[in-house]
């Protein structure tokens, strides 16, 4: 989305420099993981490395860049020159967008020499830092409404452009059926929803006419908004007019409802509805909904046939930020360990995984040492995407990750399926590999 090199922190061109100044470019492995799942989050949804991918495999300078890195006085001529053949060219290997994973797992390696994976990581955090939050965000809504049409309705309230469009990606990645931000269409093929805003409803003298003008407008799949003067009245108004609508060729599929008491406007809407021969039109809600709110509606059996759901979606609202890293695990063939206090990391190459139980549900997560014996019947999480800076294969398309996405959900574990923390003793088990665990000793021995 934006493709400027300079899209980083300062820390990473002046480590870049030195490194350049000492002559290391030895290769070095990075691994980027999460070090805690949010509150209230039992997994993680995998999100965003098509974004990554297209990052490393265009990184470059640009001679405007460059021009304004001169003219910051920070940096030596000799390093800018070098900075104009500046390429990624390592490896990545990584887990599948859609893939469900927890804490202390690696999601993504790079392999390369150490200034080009250094630099990467600002901009790699970035990219699948905001995707992940919001792909799991939108799948808790997926397991909270089986069944039901949920739309990202959160452009507008959106951290910029570039966050309102990966996010109607990401949401739909993880099992919505589109987003209002039409970009997203475009650009990834996201199916595009819309109906009207109440604007629209005041700027005619009569809410009728609204409605006919609209519908003679956009006669296909038409949604009405009918909650800007009096909801109930508005659907009487729907029934009195869907039979010249109908005549007129429009298709009328639903009304939305953005405020006030939804279950109880559903259900009075309905009965109008269902009395004026209008079962086949469905109820769309929306309104500062999240998967509770969903989740309470839908326990108190409200007659809401789908959601829009805008700012607490495209904002993760309750959990707006992970515990992620990006971290040096081996440099010139050793294994490199940080011991920071509360932010400790298992040295070396890794590998994750996954074990299944007789029903296919998710069973328990190995992490290792690359080259270790798989355990018995687990499945590598982390493949081979990128070598010498080029992609392996095209990505995936959009809709086949959305199924893996899926499956994933099926497979979670009933416990990691609610909207509450998993209680104690029912987190899903990610175990440390003894030889990863002796690495880490071995390491700690060396004199720092």
């Amino acid at each position: 989305m934006n493709d400027s090199a300079l899209v980083t922190d300062l820390y990473e061109l002046t480590m870049l420099q030195a490194y350049f100044d000492e002559g290391m470019g030895e290769r070095a492995v990075f691994e980027l993981f999460v070090r805690a799942l949010p509150p209230q989050r039992n997994f993680l949804v995998a999100a965003g490395l098509e974004q990554a991918l297209d990052y490393l495999e265009h990184l470059r300078f640009t001679a405007d860049e460059l021009a304004w890195l001169s003219d910051s006085g920070r940096f030596k001529p000799a390093f800018l020159d070098w900075l104009r053949g500046f390429r990624f060219s390592g490896d990545v290997d990584a887990m599948r967008e859609g893939t469900v994973f927890f804490a202390d797992e690696p999601i993504l390696r790079v392999e390369a020499p150490i200034g080009e994976a250094q630099f990467v990581e600002s901009r790699l955090l970035n990219l699948l830092n905001f995707s992940t939050l919001i792909a799991t965000k939108a799948a808790r809504c997926v397991l909270a409404a089986p069944g039901k049409l949920l739309v990202d309705f959160g452009l507008r309230r959106a951290h910029g452009a570039e966050a309102g469009v990966l996010a109607a990606r990401a949401s739909y990645l993880a099992g919505f059926a589109g987003s209002a931000t039409v970009l997203a269409g475009q650009r990834f093929g996201v199916p595009v929803f819309g109906t009207m805003a109440h604007a629209y409803i005041e700027a005619h003298p009569f809410e009728s006419e609204a409605f006919t003008q609209f519908a003679a407008s956009q006669p296909s799949r038409v949604t009405l908004l009918i909650d800007t003067y009096d909801t109930e009245a508005a659907a009487a108004k729907v029934v009195a007019l869907a039979p010249a609508l109908k005549a007129r060729g429009a298709q009328l599929v639903a009304v939305r409802i953005d405020s006030g008491d939804l279950a109880a406007h559903a259900r009075r809407v309905r009965a109008i509805f269902d009395a004026g021969g209008l079962a086949e039109v469905g109820i769309f809600a929306s309104g500062n909904l999240d998967e509770h709110r969903i989740a309470a509606l839908l326990a108190a059996g409200a007659p809401i046939d789908g959601f829009g759901i805008g700012t607490q979606l495209t904002t993760s609202a309750d959990a707006p930020a992970l515990d992620s890293a990006y971290k040096l695990q081996s440099y010139a063939g050793v294994p490199r360990r940080k011991r920071s206090e509360g932010k400790a990391t298992w040295p070396g190459a890794k590998q994750v995984y996954r074990r299944f139980a007789a029903d296919g549900s998710l069973l328990c997560d190995h992490v290792t040492l690359i080259g270790e014996p798989p355990p018995a019947g687990a499945v590598a999480l982390l493949q081979p995407v990128l070598r010498g800076g080029v992609r392996l294969a095209p990505s995936p398309a959009l809709d086949a990750l959305r199924g893996d996405a899926a499956a994933n959900l099926t497979r979670l574990p009933d416990a990691l399926r609610r909207l509450e923390a998993a209680a104690a003793g029912e987190s899903y088990p990610v175990h440390i590999s003894p030889a990863l665990q002796a690495l880490a000793a071995e390491v700690d021995r060396r004199p720092h």
